[in-house]
């Protein structure tokens, strides 16, 4: 039988290019965002199914979640929506732009689990497993001076998936964490900075090749599509040129 995903953040970035990629893998997909517009555009040239919705909304998840159920249910959660906001010290931080990249990182994840498990366990029990998968970040690994809220809130959004790991054990259910570094996108930092291109674009400025959307979502579908006893923990994906979270070469690579 055909496979089916749920993609959330299915409007752009990662998880557009995720839900392309699986469609194009032979997956059935569900992609989820905010954007009606943008989802209804990539259901028309690929045949992702469009679901609008805010996954900071405990209706709207829920809704989510009893649609699917009633359409078929679901093979894996592919958890790609969260974001950051502003790139302040901790004495400078928005409590505004910090309760939103918890809610959108965190309390989103957590809306998600609790009401797609039921989902989930049912196709394990129909096809042997299923997936819950989740995008992290590097960030979430180590701190950097002007992303304390973003580390913060992906670090919980981490622990989170760890601690789901455990608690699933002895149940057919693989827990995934991809944590990438550095990928140009077209509107992750450009939402962090406040729309300010010229410094989003000076972020990128002589790194060559950060990765694209499309490197995370095949290290993506490979995690799902891997045979079914087998569970990446965690994946951490970075471009060459960034070795470490604060070492970040600019300029061309060439060996010395």
């Amino acid at each position: 039988m055909t496979r089916r995903a749920v993609v959330t953040g299915a409007s752009s970035g990662i998880g557009e290019a995720t839900a392309r990629l699986l469609r194009a893998r032979g997956w059935d997909v569900v992609g989820v965002a905010r954007r009606a517009s943008r989802l209804a555009a990539l259901e028309a040239e690929t045949g992702v199914i469009a679901h609008a919705a805010d996954l900071t909304d405990a209706d709207d998840v829920a809704a989510l979640a009893g649609w699917l159920e009633r359409t078929g249910g679901v093979d894996a959660l592919v958890h790609v929506a969260g974001g950051a906001r502003g790139s302040d010290r901790v004495e400078d931080g928005d409590p505004d732009d910090w309760r939103w990249m918890f809610e959108a990182n965190i309390l989103s994840s957590q809306r998600l689990v609790a009401s797609l498990l039921p989902v989930l366990r049912a196709a394990a029990d129909r096809e042997g497993h299923a997936d819950l998968l989740f995008v992290t970040s590097t960030a979430a690994q180590v701190a950097y001076p002007g992303g304390a809220g973003y580390n913060a809130a992906k670090a919980g959004e981490a622990m989170l998936v760890r601690a789901l790991r455990q608690e699933l054990n002895g149940e057919p259910l693989r827990v995934i964490e991809i944590a990438p570094g550095m990928v140009h996108t077209e509107e992750f930092t450009l939402n962090r900075l406040g729309g300010d291109r010229d410094a989003a674009d000076k972020l990128y400025e002589g790194v060559e090749a950060p990765l694209k959307a499309d490197d995370v979502a095949d290290v993506i579908a490979y995690a799902l599509d891997a045979p079914g006893h087998v569970n990446l923990d965690l994946v951490t994906v970075r471009p060459v040129a960034q070795s470490a979270q604060h070492l970040l070469a600019r300029g061309p690579l060439k060996t010395r």
